[in-house]
């Protein structure tokens, strides 16, 4: 009987439990074949609702639709066995009322089998983070720069560059993590306040665009890897598989107006007929001398 090594996938706890150890590893990942690849590698897998700007060519998060993520947030499932998947939940899918956001967030977790959902907001959502946690839905929290309120900042703009600005956030983080969050995300921070932030809260900070000092990290996949024709400034490039794509796709181009692709290598032969197959010759039997 064969034995299969069974992959023990990383749960909220688990990352929760990091917090001042262990720096915590992410990315976005948005389809089930790239999830196969960075899966080994990663703490978490956010299905972020950049989703919407990265694969389909949105402006801004807000309009993607709860059924958008739970699409992908499945895919990204079935293409991992060992990180823990967060899916985001989308602009209008929380907000009303508590209870609506554990409408959908049961939703998103039921039809996705992921580990835990996201959420954008501090002080203001902290009741509905509250509520979530305690009927069984692990929420990770995200403030600062959040992409959701675009309309509201009046951009994509840093937060916390005013001293001044400091009070409101860090009660946005003290806030999320009292009413049950297992981790926030500090996205487009000051650096100071990012890494003040992560020394006061009993949660594990995960910094976008923060400071080192957070207890994770996380990038959008395509950014990280060249494939976005613009990044923040936050983002390192640790490839740039677009110019290798391109290449790719031009050589292809070439061979095909060449007549050079597909070659003989790259077609399929006749089947032989049936009677064809060789045939099996009987020994005739000797007679004893």
């Amino acid at each position: 009987m064969s034995q299969h090594t069974v992959i023990r996938r990383v749960t909220a706890p688990d990352i929760r439990a990091k917090k001042g150890g262990d720096k915590i590893v992410s990315l976005t990942c948005y389809h089930a074949h790239t999830a196969r690849l960075v899966d080994p590698h990663m703490d978490f897998l956010l299905v972020g609702d950049s989703l919407g700007m990265v694969m389909h060519g949105l402006e801004t998060t807000v309009p993607v639709p709860l059924d958008m993520m739970i699409m992908h947030g499945a895919a990204v499932v079935r293409g991992s066995r060992h990180a823990l998947v967060v899916v985001d939940m989308p602009f209008g899918s929380y907000e009303e009322s508590p209870a609506v956001a554990f409408r959908n967030a049961a939703r998103i977790m039921k039809e996705t089998g992921c580990g835990a959902v996201k959420l954008e907001g501090g002080a203001r959502m902290a009741e509905t983070v509250a509520f979530l946690t305690q009927r069984g839905i692990p929420v990770m929290a995200h403030i600062g720069l959040t992409p959701q309120s675009v309309n509201m900042m009046g951009g994509f703009k840093t937060q916390g560059r005013r001293q001044e600005e400091w009070a409101a956030i860090e009660a946005d983080a003290a806030a999320v993590a009292e009413a049950g969050a297992f981790s926030v995300v500090l996205e487009g921070m000051a650096e100071l306040l990012a890494a003040k932030i992560t020394r006061a809260v009993p949660i594990p900070t995960i910094g976008i665009g923060a400071s080192a000092e957070c207890d994770g990290q996380i990038l959008v996949l395509e950014d990280m890897l060249g494939l976005s024709p613009t990044v923040p400034k936050f983002v390192k490039k640790f490839a740039e598989l677009g110019a290798a794509i391109e290449d790719a796709v031009k050589d292809y181009a070439t061979e095909v107006r060449a007549r050079q692709f597909p070659a003989k290598d790259h077609v399929y032969a006749m089947a032989k007929p049936a009677d064809e197959k060789p045939r099996v010759t009987k020994m005739s039997k000797t007679k004893p001398n």
